[in-house]
């Protein structure tokens, strides 16, 4: 008896150690056909799994808000709070915001991103005056990378803005990041530890699910962040070739790093709970 005592009680403990605390939900119009007990189930799941914080990608991504305050997206999220679930709620994204950093020269990218931070900015007004639903922080779409802030004299720029922007929010802002191998992983590590040194929440992803760059270069790119950053570990493995609309099948996420690392998982369509979200895209 007391050898299944103790049996069980470590696999309580490897359950609660793989336990996938935050999770990242990438809403698509598309979710707006499942109904609300199939939304209530989901969310049920997910608190199942473990999850503490679900991380809201966006909630405006264009001209779309998803139906706005009485819309699908957020009521799904009252269902996700009924089920005690914190949200990280995303802000404003830009469509084409991946074709206009490919784009824009040093002067154009600045300008660019200050209006798509200003949009931001709106939004999170419209969420918290309208939406009124309790968040435990902000998400800015925008991913960052190495190809475009290559430049040092982009990176201060960024910093000026990120640093003005999350002084005129009342939750702690997050943003996440990944590498396209421009920079040294040391450089790297230490521009994205800068940014975490103004109060954000900065996230690192995988890479491991996009497969974009060698194994080697990836982890090395990880072992060299500090410890503050977090790491997101993507839970699908990429089956589309270069050109094609992205496509991605499930998998495991894989735990690489120091455990000294905050983490997430990206995202809730990949997991087994998310099964109703994949059948229905």
């Amino acid at each position: 008896m007391r050898r299944l005592m103790i049996g069980i009680l470590l696999s309580l403990a490897m359950v609660q150690a793989e336990a996938e605390e935050r999770l990242f939900f990438q809403p698509l119009n598309v979710d707006s056909s499942l109904d609300q007990q199939t939304w209530r189930s989901i969310w049920r799941d997910t608190a199942k799994a473990g999850v503490k914080v679900v991380v809201v990608q966006w909630t405006a991504h264009g001209e779309s808000t998803f139906g706005g305050r009485d819309g699908w997206l957020a009521n799904s999220l009252r269902l996700a709070r009924e089920q005690g679930l914190q949200l990280v709620l995303g802000l404003y994204m830009d469509p084409a915001y991946y074709q206009r950093h490919a784009q824009l020269d040093g002067p154009g990218l600045e300008a660019y991103w200050q209006h798509q931070l200003g949009l931001s900015l709106a939004q999170q007004r419209v969420l918290r005056e309208q939406w009124q639903l309790p968040v435990a922080g902000w998400y800015l779409p925008m991913e960052l990378d190495d190809v475009q802030f290559q430049a040092a004299e982009r990176r201060r720029t960024l910093y000026r803005q990120l640093q003005d922007f999350a002084a005129q929010l009342d939750a702690p802002l997050h943003l996440s990041a990944y590498t396209g191998a421009q920079l040294a992983p040391d450089v790297y590590a230490a521009w994205l530890y800068e940014l975490q040194s103004l109060g954000l929440s900065v996230w690192w992803q995988d890479g491991e699910g996009t497969g974009s760059l060698p194994k080697v270069v990836r982890r090395a790119y990880g072992r060299a962040l500090p410890c503050e950053v977090g790491i997101i570990r993507e839970a699908f493995r990429q089956v589309s070739a270069d050109g094609e609309p992205f496509r991605a099948e499930p998998a495991e996420p894989r735990h690489i790093y120091p455990q000294c690392h905050a983490e997430a998982v990206f995202s809730l369509g990949y997991r087994p709970w998310g099964a109703p979200l994949r059948a229905n895209r």
